[in-house]
Protein backbone atom coordinates (compact mmCIF):
# COMPACT_ATOMS: atom_id res chain seq x y z
CA UNK A 1 0.00 0.00 0.00
CA UNK A 2 2.84 2.46 0.76
CA UNK A 3 4.72 1.87 -2.51
CA UNK A 4 1.64 2.27 -4.11
CA UNK A 5 0.83 5.75 -2.55
CA UNK A 6 4.60 6.66 -3.30
CA UNK A 7 4.32 5.62 -7.26
CA UNK A 8 0.98 7.96 -7.35
CA UNK A 9 3.18 10.94 -5.57
CA UNK A 10 5.94 10.50 -7.51
CA UNK A 11 4.22 10.98 -10.61
CA UNK A 12 2.82 14.22 -9.92
CA UNK A 13 5.71 16.18 -8.20
CA UNK A 14 6.25 18.84 -10.61
CA UNK A 15 9.53 20.68 -10.89
CA UNK A 16 9.47 24.29 -12.19
CA UNK A 17 13.23 25.93 -13.27
CA UNK A 18 13.77 29.82 -13.50
CA UNK A 19 16.44 30.99 -15.70
CA UNK A 20 17.32 34.40 -17.43
CA UNK A 21 18.23 32.98 -20.73
CA UNK A 22 18.58 29.29 -22.39
CA UNK A 23 21.75 29.76 -24.12
CA UNK A 24 24.82 27.62 -23.91
CA UNK A 25 26.66 28.12 -20.84
CA UNK A 26 26.79 26.02 -18.25
CA UNK A 27 24.43 26.94 -16.16
CA UNK A 28 21.74 26.99 -18.83
CA UNK A 29 23.21 23.77 -20.14
CA UNK A 30 22.31 22.37 -16.30
CA UNK A 31 19.23 23.13 -16.61
CA UNK A 32 18.20 21.78 -20.13
CA UNK A 33 19.89 18.81 -18.81
CA UNK A 34 18.03 18.43 -15.56
CA UNK A 35 14.66 19.11 -17.59
CA UNK A 36 14.46 16.60 -19.70
CA UNK A 37 15.83 13.89 -16.80
CA UNK A 38 12.84 14.90 -14.51
CA UNK A 39 10.31 13.33 -17.33
CA UNK A 40 12.44 10.31 -17.55
CA UNK A 41 12.67 9.44 -14.02
CA UNK A 42 8.38 10.01 -13.50
CA UNK A 43 7.90 13.79 -12.97
CA UNK A 44 6.95 16.48 -14.65
CA UNK A 45 9.13 19.09 -15.71
CA UNK A 46 8.88 22.90 -16.56
CA UNK A 47 10.68 25.91 -17.39
CA UNK A 48 10.64 29.51 -17.09
CA UNK A 49 12.59 31.51 -19.39
CA UNK A 50 12.83 34.82 -21.82
CA UNK A 51 14.29 32.81 -24.62
CA UNK A 52 17.79 31.38 -25.76
CA UNK A 53 19.46 29.02 -28.48
CA UNK A 54 18.84 26.06 -26.58
CA UNK A 55 14.74 26.40 -26.66
CA UNK A 56 15.17 24.75 -30.34
CA UNK A 57 16.53 21.84 -28.98
CA UNK A 58 14.30 21.04 -25.78
CA UNK A 59 11.84 18.23 -26.47
CA UNK A 60 8.09 19.67 -25.94
CA UNK A 61 6.68 16.21 -25.30
CA UNK A 62 8.82 16.38 -22.02
CA UNK A 63 9.34 19.77 -20.97
CA UNK A 64 6.97 22.77 -20.89
CA UNK A 65 8.24 26.17 -21.60
CA UNK A 66 7.10 29.28 -19.98
CA UNK A 67 8.51 32.65 -21.43
CA UNK A 68 8.20 35.10 -19.29
CA UNK A 69 10.92 38.36 -19.00
CA UNK A 70 12.93 36.95 -15.70
CA UNK A 71 15.80 37.79 -17.64
CA UNK A 72 15.02 42.09 -15.88
CA UNK A 73 16.33 43.31 -13.08
CA UNK A 74 13.64 46.04 -13.04
CA UNK A 75 11.45 46.14 -9.93
CA UNK A 76 8.50 46.50 -11.58
CA UNK A 77 9.07 43.64 -14.08
CA UNK A 78 10.31 41.21 -11.06
CA UNK A 79 6.99 41.44 -9.11
CA UNK A 80 5.55 41.09 -12.67
CA UNK A 81 6.98 37.74 -12.96
CA UNK A 82 6.26 37.01 -9.36
CA UNK A 83 2.91 37.21 -9.79
CA UNK A 84 2.63 34.90 -13.35
CA UNK A 85 5.59 32.25 -11.44
CA UNK A 86 2.45 32.04 -8.44
CA UNK A 87 -0.05 31.60 -10.93
CA UNK A 88 1.74 28.97 -12.54
CA UNK A 89 2.71 27.78 -9.64
CA UNK A 90 -0.55 26.81 -8.02
CA UNK A 91 -2.43 26.03 -11.56
CA UNK A 92 0.16 23.82 -12.44
CA UNK A 93 0.71 22.44 -8.86
CA UNK A 94 4.23 23.06 -8.66
CA UNK A 95 6.35 21.28 -6.12
CA UNK A 96 9.43 22.78 -6.15
CA UNK A 97 10.59 26.36 -7.65
CA UNK A 98 14.37 26.15 -8.81
CA UNK A 99 15.77 29.37 -9.42
CA UNK A 100 18.97 29.80 -11.01
CA UNK A 101 19.86 33.70 -11.31
CA UNK A 102 19.24 35.91 -8.72
CA UNK A 103 16.65 38.68 -10.57
CA UNK A 104 14.52 35.61 -11.27
CA UNK A 105 15.37 34.33 -7.34
CA UNK A 106 13.42 37.49 -5.94
CA UNK A 107 10.72 36.73 -8.02
CA UNK A 108 10.26 32.54 -7.02
CA UNK A 109 11.33 33.95 -3.42
CA UNK A 110 8.07 35.76 -3.06
CA UNK A 111 5.93 33.11 -5.52
CA UNK A 112 7.29 30.01 -3.19
CA UNK A 113 6.58 31.86 0.12
CA UNK A 114 3.07 32.68 -0.76
CA UNK A 115 2.59 29.41 -2.09
CA UNK A 116 3.81 27.26 0.18
CA UNK A 117 6.08 25.18 -2.08
CA UNK A 118 9.65 24.10 -2.08
CA UNK A 119 12.58 26.85 -3.05
CA UNK A 120 15.64 25.49 -4.11
CA UNK A 121 18.30 27.61 -5.13
CA UNK A 122 22.01 27.25 -7.59
CA UNK A 123 24.66 29.67 -7.18
CA UNK A 124 26.30 29.34 -10.40
CA UNK A 125 29.13 32.34 -10.05
CA UNK A 126 30.98 34.39 -7.70
CA UNK A 127 28.41 37.83 -7.62
CA UNK A 128 31.14 40.05 -6.96
CA UNK A 129 29.74 42.83 -4.51
CA UNK A 130 31.37 46.48 -3.44
CA UNK A 131 28.43 47.50 -1.13
CA UNK A 132 26.35 46.06 1.28
CA UNK A 133 23.05 46.91 -1.56
CA UNK A 134 24.47 44.58 -3.34
CA UNK A 135 25.35 41.55 -1.43
CA UNK A 136 21.87 41.88 -0.08
CA UNK A 137 20.79 41.38 -3.89
CA UNK A 138 23.26 38.99 -4.24
CA UNK A 139 22.23 36.93 -1.09
CA UNK A 140 18.32 35.89 -2.72
CA UNK A 141 21.02 32.79 -4.01
CA UNK A 142 21.38 32.04 -0.07
CA UNK A 143 17.58 32.76 1.31
CA UNK A 144 15.97 29.05 -0.04
CA UNK A 145 15.90 25.73 1.75
CA UNK A 146 18.59 24.13 -0.25
CA UNK A 147 21.61 26.17 -1.65
CA UNK A 148 23.63 24.32 -4.61
CA UNK A 149 27.20 25.08 -5.27
CA UNK A 150 28.27 23.59 -8.47
CA UNK A 151 31.91 23.35 -7.03
CA UNK A 152 34.03 23.59 -4.30
CA UNK A 153 34.83 26.59 -5.09
CA UNK A 154 31.86 28.06 -5.01
CA UNK A 155 30.71 26.06 -1.88
CA UNK A 156 33.39 28.33 -0.11
CA UNK A 157 32.84 31.46 -1.34
CA UNK A 158 29.20 31.30 -0.20
CA UNK A 159 30.73 30.25 3.19
CA UNK A 160 33.32 33.16 3.52
CA UNK A 161 30.80 35.72 2.43
CA UNK A 162 27.09 34.43 3.20
CA UNK A 163 27.48 32.26 6.06
CA UNK A 164 25.49 34.20 8.44
CA UNK A 165 22.39 32.86 6.11
CA UNK A 166 23.17 29.36 7.60
CA UNK A 167 23.87 29.91 11.08
CA UNK A 168 20.28 30.21 12.74
CA UNK A 169 18.17 29.32 9.54
CA UNK A 170 17.34 25.63 8.66
CA UNK A 171 18.78 26.03 4.98
CA UNK A 172 20.53 23.19 3.40
CA UNK A 173 24.08 24.02 1.44
CA UNK A 174 25.82 20.94 -0.29
CA UNK A 175 28.28 21.16 -3.58
CA UNK A 176 26.95 18.68 -6.99
CA UNK A 177 29.52 19.25 -9.24
CA UNK A 178 28.05 20.81 -12.92
CA UNK A 179 28.22 17.60 -15.63
CA UNK A 180 28.66 17.46 -18.86
CA UNK A 181 26.84 15.14 -21.75
CA UNK A 182 29.92 12.87 -22.29
CA UNK A 183 27.94 10.86 -25.26
CA UNK A 184 27.81 14.36 -26.65
CA UNK A 185 31.08 15.28 -26.00
CA UNK A 186 32.59 12.31 -27.24
CA UNK A 187 35.77 12.18 -29.78
CA UNK A 188 34.89 8.81 -31.16
CA UNK A 189 31.40 10.27 -32.41
CA UNK A 190 32.94 12.80 -34.25
CA UNK A 191 32.57 11.45 -38.03
CA UNK A 192 35.29 12.73 -40.46
CA UNK A 193 32.99 13.96 -42.67
CA UNK A 194 32.08 16.55 -40.18
CA UNK A 195 35.73 17.48 -38.92
CA UNK A 196 36.74 18.00 -43.37
CA UNK A 197 33.36 20.16 -43.46
CA UNK A 198 34.24 22.03 -40.71
CA UNK A 199 38.13 22.46 -41.29
CA UNK A 200 37.02 23.67 -45.29
CA UNK A 201 34.20 26.55 -43.98
CA UNK A 202 36.78 27.88 -41.63
CA UNK A 203 39.74 27.62 -43.53
CA UNK A 204 42.17 25.90 -40.54
CA UNK A 205 44.86 24.14 -41.83
CA UNK A 206 44.91 20.94 -39.86
CA UNK A 207 48.82 20.19 -40.73
CA UNK A 208 49.07 22.86 -38.52
CA UNK A 209 49.42 22.75 -34.22
CA UNK A 210 45.73 24.08 -33.29
CA UNK A 211 45.40 25.85 -30.14
CA UNK A 212 41.81 26.81 -29.00
CA UNK A 213 40.24 29.12 -27.27
CA UNK A 214 36.89 28.81 -26.25
CA UNK A 215 34.04 31.18 -24.48
CA UNK A 216 32.21 33.97 -24.87
CA UNK A 217 34.11 37.27 -25.87
CA UNK A 218 34.15 39.45 -22.84
CA UNK A 219 37.31 40.52 -20.66
CA UNK A 220 37.27 38.24 -17.85
CA UNK A 221 37.77 34.99 -20.48
CA UNK A 222 41.09 36.11 -21.15
CA UNK A 223 40.97 36.66 -25.17
CA UNK A 224 43.85 39.61 -24.83
CA UNK A 225 45.74 37.33 -22.61
CA UNK A 226 45.98 34.40 -24.96
CA UNK A 227 46.87 37.04 -27.82
CA UNK A 228 49.73 38.29 -25.78
CA UNK A 229 50.62 35.07 -25.47
CA UNK A 230 50.51 34.13 -28.81
CA UNK A 231 53.18 37.07 -29.42
CA UNK A 232 55.38 35.80 -26.99
CA UNK A 233 55.58 32.43 -28.59
CA UNK A 234 55.94 34.00 -32.24
CA UNK A 235 58.74 36.19 -30.90
CA UNK A 236 60.47 32.79 -29.14
CA UNK A 237 60.56 32.05 -33.09
CA UNK A 238 59.91 28.08 -32.81
CA UNK A 239 59.88 25.39 -34.87
CA UNK A 240 56.32 24.27 -34.81
CA UNK A 241 53.85 25.59 -36.89
CA UNK A 242 50.90 26.64 -35.11
CA UNK A 243 47.50 28.14 -35.68
CA UNK A 244 45.33 29.81 -32.22
CA UNK A 245 41.59 29.82 -32.41
CA UNK A 246 39.15 32.01 -30.80
CA UNK A 247 35.62 31.06 -30.84
CA UNK A 248 33.10 32.59 -29.48
CA UNK A 249 30.20 35.01 -29.87
CA UNK A 250 30.70 38.55 -28.77
CA UNK A 251 27.17 38.77 -27.36
CA UNK A 252 26.96 42.55 -28.47
CA UNK A 253 29.76 43.44 -27.42
CA UNK A 254 31.38 44.79 -30.66
CA UNK A 255 33.87 47.43 -29.18
CA UNK A 256 35.88 44.73 -27.15
CA UNK A 257 35.88 42.36 -30.51
CA UNK A 258 37.29 45.29 -32.32
CA UNK A 259 39.88 46.18 -29.72
CA UNK A 260 40.96 42.11 -29.74
CA UNK A 261 40.88 42.53 -33.78
CA UNK A 262 43.18 45.45 -33.15
CA UNK A 263 45.57 44.04 -31.16
CA UNK A 264 46.18 41.08 -33.41
CA UNK A 265 46.83 43.22 -36.43
CA UNK A 266 49.17 45.35 -34.04
CA UNK A 267 51.18 42.49 -33.22
CA UNK A 268 50.81 41.54 -36.77
CA UNK A 269 49.26 37.72 -35.79
CA UNK A 270 47.17 37.97 -38.68
CA UNK A 271 48.27 34.48 -40.04
CA UNK A 272 48.63 32.70 -36.80
CA UNK A 273 45.22 33.67 -34.62
CA UNK A 274 41.37 33.59 -36.38
CA UNK A 275 38.09 34.39 -34.87
CA UNK A 276 35.25 31.49 -35.42
CA UNK A 277 31.78 33.36 -34.08
CA UNK A 278 29.84 30.54 -33.19
CA UNK A 279 30.23 26.81 -33.45
CA UNK A 280 27.05 25.26 -33.32
CA UNK A 281 28.21 21.31 -32.43
CA UNK A 282 31.35 22.44 -30.06
CA UNK A 283 32.50 18.86 -30.01
CA UNK A 284 33.55 19.11 -33.82
CA UNK A 285 35.81 22.30 -33.05
CA UNK A 286 37.50 20.41 -29.88
CA UNK A 287 37.77 17.59 -32.36
CA UNK A 288 40.22 19.54 -34.44
CA UNK A 289 42.36 20.89 -31.53
CA UNK A 290 45.77 19.76 -30.46
CA UNK A 291 45.12 21.83 -27.19
CA UNK A 292 42.96 23.75 -25.49
CA UNK A 293 43.21 26.58 -23.22
CA UNK A 294 40.55 28.29 -20.40
CA UNK A 295 42.36 31.81 -19.80
CA UNK A 296 40.04 33.49 -17.67
CA UNK A 297 41.99 36.18 -15.36
CA UNK A 298 38.77 36.00 -12.96
CA UNK A 299 37.70 32.85 -11.17
CA UNK A 300 36.00 30.14 -13.19
CA UNK A 301 32.86 29.13 -11.23
CA UNK A 302 33.43 25.63 -12.39
CA UNK A 303 35.54 25.97 -15.60
CA UNK A 304 33.13 24.44 -18.41
CA UNK A 305 35.71 24.42 -21.08
CA UNK A 306 38.08 22.45 -18.81
CA UNK A 307 35.59 19.37 -18.33
CA UNK A 308 34.74 19.77 -22.36
CA UNK A 309 38.04 19.63 -23.32
CA UNK A 310 39.00 16.29 -21.36
CA UNK A 311 36.14 14.81 -22.41
CA UNK A 312 37.17 15.22 -25.68
CA UNK A 313 40.61 13.86 -24.99
CA UNK A 314 42.41 17.14 -25.51
CA UNK A 315 45.05 18.27 -23.13
CA UNK A 316 44.21 21.28 -21.37
CA UNK A 317 46.06 24.63 -20.03
CA UNK A 318 43.94 26.80 -17.45
CA UNK A 319 44.52 29.45 -15.25
CA UNK A 320 45.37 28.93 -11.66
CA UNK A 321 42.58 29.73 -9.92
CA UNK A 322 38.85 29.42 -9.33
CA UNK A 323 36.56 25.87 -10.76
CA UNK A 324 39.20 24.35 -12.70
CA UNK A 325 41.48 23.47 -10.29
CA UNK A 326 38.81 21.37 -9.23
CA UNK A 327 38.37 19.78 -12.69
CA UNK A 328 41.78 19.00 -14.28
CA UNK A 329 44.45 16.55 -13.19
CA UNK A 330 47.73 18.79 -12.80
CA UNK A 331 50.33 17.04 -15.26
CA UNK A 332 48.63 14.28 -16.13
CA UNK A 333 45.08 15.63 -18.13
CA UNK A 334 46.41 19.27 -18.50
CA UNK A 335 48.44 22.01 -17.01
CA UNK A 336 48.02 25.34 -15.16
CA UNK A 337 49.55 28.57 -15.69
CA UNK A 338 50.15 31.67 -13.65
CA UNK A 339 46.68 33.53 -13.63
CA UNK A 340 47.69 37.01 -15.99
CA UNK A 341 50.93 35.73 -16.49
CA UNK A 342 51.43 35.59 -20.60
CA UNK A 343 54.76 34.74 -20.41
CA UNK A 344 53.84 31.49 -18.30
CA UNK A 345 50.84 30.93 -20.39
CA UNK A 346 53.01 30.94 -23.30
CA UNK A 347 55.78 29.02 -21.86
CA UNK A 348 53.40 25.87 -21.06
CA UNK A 349 51.69 25.96 -24.48
CA UNK A 350 55.44 25.67 -25.89
CA UNK A 351 55.75 22.89 -22.98
CA UNK A 352 52.41 21.16 -24.66
CA UNK A 353 53.36 21.63 -28.30
CA UNK A 354 56.80 20.22 -27.91
CA UNK A 355 55.51 16.83 -26.29
CA UNK A 356 55.28 13.69 -28.45
CA UNK A 357 52.03 12.25 -29.79
CA UNK A 358 51.85 9.57 -27.59
CA UNK A 359 52.47 11.70 -24.60
CA UNK A 360 49.63 14.07 -25.87
CA UNK A 361 47.41 11.00 -26.56
CA UNK A 362 47.86 9.67 -22.78
CA UNK A 363 47.38 13.31 -21.52
CA UNK A 364 43.77 13.01 -23.44
CA UNK A 365 43.20 9.44 -22.21
CA UNK A 366 43.38 10.44 -19.09
CA UNK A 367 41.50 13.51 -19.40
CA UNK A 368 38.84 11.75 -20.63
CA UNK A 369 38.70 9.26 -17.64
CA UNK A 370 38.72 11.82 -14.95
CA UNK A 371 35.42 13.59 -16.64
CA UNK A 372 33.90 9.69 -16.57
CA UNK A 373 34.02 9.20 -12.96
CA UNK A 374 33.64 12.56 -11.48
CA UNK A 375 31.58 15.03 -14.25
CA UNK A 376 29.44 13.24 -16.12
CA UNK A 377 25.78 14.49 -16.30
CA UNK A 378 23.60 11.75 -15.25
CA UNK A 379 25.44 12.16 -11.92
CA UNK A 380 24.96 15.36 -11.47
CA UNK A 381 20.96 14.84 -12.26
CA UNK A 382 20.55 11.77 -10.30
CA UNK A 383 22.20 14.05 -7.04
CA UNK A 384 19.98 16.35 -7.67
CA UNK A 385 17.30 14.38 -8.19
CA UNK A 386 17.97 13.11 -4.51
CA UNK A 387 18.15 16.12 -3.00
CA UNK A 388 14.77 17.03 -4.40
CA UNK A 389 13.55 14.21 -2.85
CA UNK A 390 14.52 14.47 0.52
CA UNK A 391 13.44 17.96 0.44
CA UNK A 392 9.71 16.84 -0.17
CA UNK A 393 10.11 13.84 2.10
CA UNK A 394 10.04 11.18 -0.65
CA UNK A 395 12.86 9.43 -0.01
Amino acid sequence: MAYIIFKIMKKNIKVLQVIPKLGYGGAETGCYDLAHFLPENGWKSYIATSGGELLNFIDRKKVKIFRLPVHSKNPIIMIFNAIIIFLIVVFYRISIVHARSRAPAWSCLLASKISGRRFVTTFHGTYNFKNKFKKFYNSIMVRSELVIAGSNFIFSHINENYGEFFQKNKRKLLVIFRGINIKYFDSQKISSLKVEKFLTEKKIDRNKFIILLPGRLTEWKGQKLFIEAIKIIKEKEITESFEGIIIGSDQGRNVYKKKLIGLVEQHRLGKMIKFIDHCEEMPVAYRIANLVCSCSIEPEAFGRVSVEAQAMEVPIIASDIGGSKETIIKDKSGLFFKSGDANDLADKIIMIMKKDHNTLKSMGFEGRKNIQKKFDVDKMCQTTFTEYKKLINLS
